[in-house]
């Protein structure tokens, strides 16, 4: 009998462990169970811009049988391709990453297409890799030259001085922004209206059309920002101190981003040569449209991230429905012409404010003072 019940408990022992080990399998085996559909990875949860993001991304996915997970990567490439790996070991079936450096985040997504994951390169371009399947972003080329029309649009007679700022070398997006702008600019640089103050690289190219990327890198790496007011701060000081008298007076300022334009909007306001300045944004950003109500900032051209954050989340459900997503591009980022959905872009001024911003819902009248 003894013997009997020994027998019986080896049996229900070894049971129990085939139950565990079955079910270990069908968790681990390098993939949790608990899948994830989508995952998503935004650079830094230190800017208000992917914070709301975040949110939106969530509410997204709302009214589907789909689950989103959201990781931050905090300015830190390493970070972002350990979020990457985190994300892949719960079973996503779709990466929506905006990398914090174009280049480095390439090692992370060829981890992606390994495991037959799609990925999606979410505002900014993942750049030198085949791995990426789709890219969802703002035209970042009619950004920039909506930015330029502008500076032209409002340019009274010729000669008109012409600072150039550019984002981060870092970041792709800088180098399409600034492209944008040049290719609208250029003819009015070539024939006399403006003339270039702060720039020996672009004054040699300026009877160049098109600019090779190793042009436009030796023009940004005199004028880039790196994105950091302080930065954009600091070299308009520079350019003003250096600047002759001709290049005071009247003057246009391509900044390439709302945080830049603020700090070289307030370096220019201190200048007693400089008689006005029109100066551009990017972002619409709620100091920077009360920049604009108070006539310190020219414009800014706004981004709807809400249309941004849809159009990426719904690329995303497509593929998890077997469906082709629709597509309004490509980008070539170096390796592959990548299919894009481009998102329209909106100029901002003192005259439509209301109108693009407020009546939209996307800010509150009571935010801003003077409207």
């Amino acid at each position: 009998m003894k013997r009997s019940w020994k027998v019986i408990s080896l049996l229900i022992a070894v049971m129990m462990f085939m139950v565990i080990a079955t079910g270990c399998n069908e968790s681990t085996g390098g993939k949790s169970k608990s899948k994830v559909s989508v995952g998503i990875v935004l650079p830094t949860k230190d800017e208000p811009r992917w914070v709301q993001d975040e949110q939106r991304f969530k509410d997204a996915l709302k009214g589907t049988d789909y689950t989103t997970e959201i990781l931050f990567s905090q300015g830190s490439s390493a970070k972002e391709k350990e979020n990457v790996e985190t994300l892949l070991n719960k079973g996503i079936q779709v990466l929506i990453i905006c990398p914090h450096d174009g280049d480095a985040a390439a090692a992370a997504v060829e981890e992606a297409k390994k495991e037959g994951v799609k990925v999606i390169s979410y505002d900014r371009l993942i750049t030198n890799t085949d791995a990426i399947d789709y890219y969802v972003t703002f035209d970042s080329l009619a950004v920039g030259a909506a930015q330029a029309q502008y500076l032209i649009d409002k340019a009274n007679g010729s000669g008109v001085p012409l600072y150039l700022y550019a984002g981060a070398a870092s970041d792709n997006n800088a180098f399409l922004f600034f492209q944008g702008a040049w290719s609208v600019l250029q003819p009015k640089i070539a024939d006399g209206t403006f003339k270039i103050a702060n720039s020996s690289e672009a004054i040699k190219l300026k009877d160049t059309a098109e600019l090779t990327r190793d042009q436009l890198s030796k023009i940004i790496g005199q004028v880039t920002t790196n994105w950091d007011a302080n930065e954009a701060k600091n070299k308009a000081q520079t350019h003003l101190t250096a600047a002759a008298a001709d290049m005071k007076g009247d003057v246009a300022v391509l900044a390439p981003n709302d945080g830049t334009a603020r700090s070289i909007a307030d370096v220019f306001a201190t200048d007693n040569e400089i008689t006005s300045f029109t100066v551009t944004g990017q972002d619409a950003e709620k100091a920077s449209i009360q920049y604009i109500l108070d006539s310190k900032q020219s414009m800014t051209v706004f981004k709807d991230v809400r249309t941004l954050v849809k159009d990426a989340m719904g690329m995303a459900v497509n593929l998890l429905d077997k469906k082709d997503p629709e597509t309004t591009g490509s980008y070539n980022n170096g390796s592959i012409d990548v299919k894009a959905k481009q998102t329209d872009v909106i100029v901002v001024d003192k005259e439509n404010v209301k109108a693009e911003l407020i009546d939209s819902d996307y800010y509150k009248a009571s935010d801003f003072t003077g409207l």
